[in-house]
């Protein structure tokens, strides 16, 4: 194919193209005409990059944290040019595994780049895990503040890990105590 076909294949400029062709970077000969054949098939455009923002906060009392997050996740994209496509805003626990937006985004297949602030902002557990399943499909996660500290984020997830357990312990013994009362009060004689 000439080369201003190969240029409008491959969404760059003639001139870009020609440079190309000069430096050897592509395939072809010229003709005694001057024509430029070039023949290899142009590079499929770029597909274009999608972005999302994840913020997650714990609890509702953190809820103006979550606003502030997500204007930092904001700003970090303008400054590296990302469009943001989709900005997801979360109230659960990280090691919670049934958050309903997370799994909404993950399972987007159009999101090539998720954007969190911190690895504990998307789980706190398995950060590796989904890291490499999204690679695996062409896609990745890009952290703001990676941790430079591996103790201190071992403690932080011994910390969840004890609260995790605390709450689901308590939260069955509460849930057995409203049983027992439910039970005795349907077990109680009524008054007529």
């Amino acid at each position: 194919m000439k080369l201003s076909q190969y240029a409008r294949h491959a969404g760059v400029r003639y001139e870009t193209a020609w440079r190309w062709f000069k430096a050897g970077h592509l395939t072809g000969y010229q003709t005694a005409t001057g024509t430029i054949i070039i023949t290899e098939t142009p590079a499929p455009p770029p597909v274009a990059q999608r972005v999302a923002i994840y913020a997650r906060v714990s609890s509702a009392e953190h809820r103006e944290n979550l606003e502030r997050q997500t204007q930092r996740l904001s700003d970090y994209c303008a400054a590296k040019g990302y469009p943001i496509a989709k900005t997801v805003r979360e109230i659960a626990s990280g090691v919670n595994d049934r958050r309903p937006k997370l799994l909404t985004l993950l399972e987007d297949p159009t999101i090539t780049l998720i954007v969190v602030e911190h690895k504990d902002r998307l789980t706190r557990f398995g950060f590796t895990y989904l890291d490499t399943l999204l690679r695996q499909q062409g896609r990745q996660i890009e952290v703001i503040n990676p941790s430079e500290d591996e103790r201190a984020d071992l403690l932080a997830d011994m910390t969840s890990i004890i609260y995790s357990f605390a709450a689901r312990l308590y939260g069955q013994r509460r849930a057995k105590r409203k049983t027992e009362r439910l039970i005795a009060d349907l077990q109680a004689p009524t008054e007529a």
